[in-house]
């Protein structure tokens, strides 16, 4: 997993979990996102990543350097492999899993296998 990936599971998988990039998937969900090029298919929809430019359902996020914008004023800022949300998420990446913990005792771990991410 990329860490633009864990910077928008932290955002959008728990505000997901309340609604978060190998090529950049946004989380939106449980369930499997699987990922050919620039789309991603999941529970959400589709999603296209354009250069810094990840369009999903839910609105566009833009990254620029370790800081990922969102829609709903939302923003995240990575550091190794933790990613911290404006909204109170923490992710973590290790490896293939990503662990996400949200701000109210919410978690969800996604694992990756090739082209497939699978959420709980």
């Amino acid at each position: 997993m990329s860490i633009l990936k864990s910077l928008l599971l932290a955002g959008i998988a728990l505000a997901s979990l309340a609604s978060q990039v190998r090529a950049q998937t946004i989380y939106q969900g449980p369930g499997t996102y699987s990922t050919y090029g620039n789309q991603t298919y999941g529970p959400g929809g589709t999603q296209s990543t354009y250069g810094n430019q990840t369009y999903t359902p839910g609105g566009t996020y833009s990254t620029y350097g370790n800081q990922t914008y969102g829609p709903n004023g939302n923003s995240f800022s990575t550091y190794g492999n933790t990613t911290y949300g404006s909204n109170g998420t923490t992710s973590q990446t290790y490896g293939n899993q990503t662990y996400i913990n949200g701000p109210n005792g919410q978690s969800r771990t996604c694992s990756t296998y090739g082209n497939q991410t699978y959420c709980n």
